[in-house]
């Protein structure tokens, strides 16, 4: 019986081994290479461990950085919808939901579940961890966006309106958090042209 426990358990670990593959539109700080999503994960996570003090609301950390570090396994079947492909987005969250029956599905049963209903949790953003992990996971890019000078911006064209868009629900994460981002990072990027008005 523990054997066959740790059987999945290790299934498991070295299928989310593929996330590292997953490419993201989000250039790394020099410019050179896009993230991958085992990347977006691990820099969400660390973010969490400094930032917390910045919540508006008091949060569980274990339980949001394990939100942040499980959330985009699902990528591994389903591909890294960017934030700002319209087309793609229309069939996200069926592709999404496919592919967490399948891969937490690797696990016992227990550990299974409980991961799927952290995935859940956070695509709701209903709870103050979904909400704190949901503004980890705008601010990162973002971050880095600002880090390159507007590189991935400029390259697929984006408006500031879709920024806007995208993170309409930051600020419920916190709202120190947001307005500092909006300050430092988008700002500087709408004056100078590389993002569009």
């Amino acid at each position: 019986m523990e054997r066959e426990r740790l059987e999945k358990q290790f299934s498991f670990i070295r299928e989310i081994d593929r996330e590292k593959f997953i490419g993201r539109q989000t250039y790394l700080t020099d410019g050179e290479r896009k993230e991958n999503d085992a990347e977006h994960a691990w820099h969400m996570a660390v973010m969490t461990l400094l930032l917390v003090e910045y919540a508006n609301e008091e949060i569980d950390v274990l339980k949001t950085v394990t939100m942040l570090l499980i959330h985009d396994i699902v990528e591994i079947d389903a591909g890294d919808t960017y934030a700002y492909d319209e087309e793609a987005k229309k069939t996200q969250k069926d592709r999404e939901r496919k592919a967490a029956e399948r891969i937490y599905g690797l696990l016992p049963a227990d550990q299974g579940e409980k991961l799927k209903e952290l995935w859940q949790e956070f695509e709701a953003c209903a709870t103050p961890e979904a909400r704190f992990a949901r503004c980890m996971d705008n601010l990162q890019p973002m971050m880095l966006n600002a880090a390159t000078d507007g590189k991935a911006w400029v390259e697929h064209q984006v408006e500031l309106s879709q920024i806007l868009g995208r993170n309409e629900c930051t600020h419920a994460g916190s709202e120190t958090l947001w307005e500092y981002a909006r300050k430092s990072w988008i700002e500087p990027n709408v004056e100078s042209g590389r993002i569009r008005k």
